[in-house]
């Protein structure tokens, strides 16, 4: 597959250094095992501990594997297994004394205070840490609202259309993010966007609010393709002014926007430097729609003029056009290899649009190792 000039959102262009993400695939993979490792530490420390107190002469001690038992649990374990965790501390202490005869010596008393006190931290923080979580999961659920707010579900069919979009946060659990994406009937067709704002967070999503108001607007008033990109550029950069300058309103967004008009059997697409979409065949050909001249990104406007075109491609029957952010095809795999969806889509067939982008996204997951560095959005269209 030849892979078409865009700029991502990121600020990095094709053919530069590929940016160091922080962990990869690899460290992706081990998180999981290192969670379920010191989930079991407190046991095992209350183990350890007892025989090594019951077994090495009376000079030694093993209050540190007592005191560590309800300090790795406080954060992990329920507050129920961390009062568990901790009366279990102490009890150890106590039977081992008992079973030594040395309850009453002034450093087995020492020992058994000094346990018995870090488990009484250990819940406090235990409490601390799940009034956090429960402040975090509050936060998430706003956010969940807000981004569905701001990107709802399309219709399953819109304008004779089978459309299915779908949203992948890079991060599970997290639902703000900086990709976007529309449909909308309109006199001229059926108009979508898909885009992808530089940013991450409230900021991001802001921007992808004034993009999505300004296309639903644009895309039913605008006569043409062109002119809905130049009315999305001049909400970017009014909003921008409004905010004292485009770089604190997150500088710019990748997008392509596309145009299907009822009947004709075309597609119309305006490239504002975003990874251009492939038209699935029925017979599983794929074709990238790369545009002859692909425009700066939106808000990028003051660093010269390229006039938008729309250039046309042919939208058979019972082909499929899919319109991704660069999420799909950037996810990298363990060797740093990135997905090639042109590639990996040929040859194959897909019952509904909605199947197409479920098998997408559970594959790119895979590919990845589960650790995906950026969100990644997608829109699929079927002509009838």
């Amino acid at each position: 597959m030849e892979e078409g000039p865009y700029v991502r959102a990121g600020g990095r262009l094709p053919g530069d250094p590929v940016p160091d993400p922080g962990l990869g695939p690899d460290e992706g993979r081990r998180i999981p095992y290192a969670l379920g490792f010191v989930r079991r530490l407190p046991p095992l420390l209350l183990v350890g501990g007892a025989f090594y107190d019951y077994f090495t002469p009376q000079a030694f001690t093993a209050a540190p594997f007592f005191t560590a038992a309800p300090l790795v649990a406080a954060p992990l374990y329920s507050r129920r297994g961390t009062v568990l965790t901790g009366l279990a501390s102490v009890a150890v202490v106590l039977v081992i004394h008992i079973r030594l005869g040395i309850v009453f010596r002034t450093d087995a008393v020492t020992e058994a205070a000094t346990v018995a006190t870090v488990a009484v931290l250990a819940v406090l923080i235990n409490l601390l840490v799940r009034r956090s979580s429960e402040q975090l999961a509050s936060a998430r659920e706003i956010a969940e609202a807000a981004q569905r707010a701001v990107l709802p579900e399309p219709a399953e069919r819109i304008g004779g259309f089978a459309i299915a979009a779908r949203y992948e946060a890079a991060q599970e659990g997290a639902f703000i993010g900086g990709d976007l994406y529309a449909v909308q009937d309109t006199p001229h067709g059926v108009r979508l966007v898909v885009g992808d704002v530089r940013g991450k967070g409230m900021g991001a999503v802001a921007a992808v609010a004034v993009v999505i108001g300004a296309f639903r607007e644009a895309a039913e008033q605008e006569a043409t393709l062109e002119a809905v990109a130049q009315r999305l550029e001049r909400a970017l950069a009014r909003e921008g002014t409004r905010r004292d300058g485009l770089d604190a309103f997150e500088g710019f967004t990748t997008a392509v926007l596309a145009e299907l008009p009822h009947g004709d059997g075309v597609v119309r697409i305006v490239d504002r430097g975003h990874p251009p979409p492939l038209l699935l065949h029925e017979d599983g050909t794929v074709r990238t729609l790369q545009v002859e001249e692909p425009a700066l990104p939106l808000g990028m406007g003051e660093l010269g003029v390229w006039p938008d075109r729309a250039e046309e491609f042919a939208f058979p029957g019972g082909a499929t056009l899919l319109v991704h952010t660069d999420g799909l095809s950037e996810a990298r795999d363990s060797r740093g290899v990135f997905y090639d969806p042109g590639a990996r889509l040929a040859g194959r067939t897909f019952r509904t649009p909605e199947a197409l982008l479920g098998i997408l996204a559970k594959e790119v997951r895979r590919y990845s190792g589960g650790w995906m560095t950026d969100d990644m959005a997608m829109i699929a269209v079927r002509h009838p």
